[in-house]
């Protein structure tokens, strides 16, 4: 828990750089911006138990092993925000600080199903947009209800109150071995990088929320728009490996 994360620098300081209300950090206390709650690690290697004496059936048969990596963590925190207010050409603007959205009472805060008017083609829903209300209504950019002190209040939604989808990934690694003599053998690799090819979203590209009621305010909201996934041997970060899908890459070595 913190009021802000890495000390305020990216990547991890998204609507945490200062509180809205001067004096009152208590609004900006809640999650790290990187909180895992739950993690998930785990390795195996197995040796297939099979020894042929026979010279020509071992080459094929002989020297197999199976391993791999599981991964799995849950999603990470992140906030919803009210569209800054651009009415009447003053106010409060976005840059002074994060504008939360209030929650509506006994709404669910996620939606897995399409939502007609909202969830673009593409995109799979995982907020439910009746469920937030901007402070700022998108449409007329002034304070929801109407501009009066009772309607332009800070929204009651905390900093990283909601949480983004998990991750799950695997490997999977088949070795065979072939002596070739008592001094040289050759290693074969089968390279398996997320072997069941599943699919890991990222956190909803937001905006703003918007007015229950109001579809036309709410349109791409808490929406999933791209894949993320760890970076593999083959390739690594920086050369596509920290955002592929399924990759399976064949490699052989001479030992001795």
């Amino acid at each position: 828990m913190d009021t802000v994360s890495n000390g305020g620098f990216l990547p991890f300081s998204a609507g945490g750089i200062i509180s809205p209300i001067p004096g009152d950090l208590r609004r900006q206390y809640g999650p790290c911006d990187y909180d895992v709650r739950h993690n998930f690690t785990a390795q195996y290697v197995y040796q297939l138990p099979v020894k042929v004496r026979n010279r020509m059936l071992g080459y094929a048969v002989n020297g197999w092993q199976v391993s791999g990596t599981v991964f799995w963590h849950s999603g990470i925190p992140f906030s919803v925000l009210s569209a800054p207010y651009s009415a009447n050409g003053n106010g409060i603007v976005q840059g002074s600080g994060p504008q939360y959205v209030s929650v509506v009472p006994g709404v669910p805060l996620y939606e897995p199903n399409p939502i007609p008017g909202v969830t673009q083609p593409g995109t799979i829903q995982w907020l439910n947009p009746d469920a937030f209300v901007s402070s700022v209504d998108p449409s007329t950019g002034g304070c929801t209800g109407g501009d009066s002190v009772k309607n332009c209040q800070f929204g009651n939604l905390g900093r990283n109150a909601l949480r983004g989808p998990a991750f799950a990934s695997s490997d999977f690694y088949l070795t065979k071995w072939l002596a070739l003599n008592e001094r040289f053998k050759v290693r074969m690799d089968g390279q398996f990088f997320n072997v069941f090819n599943h699919p890991n979203f990222g956190l909803p590209v937001l905006g703003y929320a918007g007015i229950p009621g109001k579809p036309a305010t709410q349109t791409g909201f808490g929406a999933l728009t791209y894949t993320t996934a760890p970076p593999t041997g083959l390739l690594g970060v920086g050369l596509g490996g920290d955002s592929s899908p399924r990759m399976v890459a064949f490699q052989a070595r001479l030992e001795f």
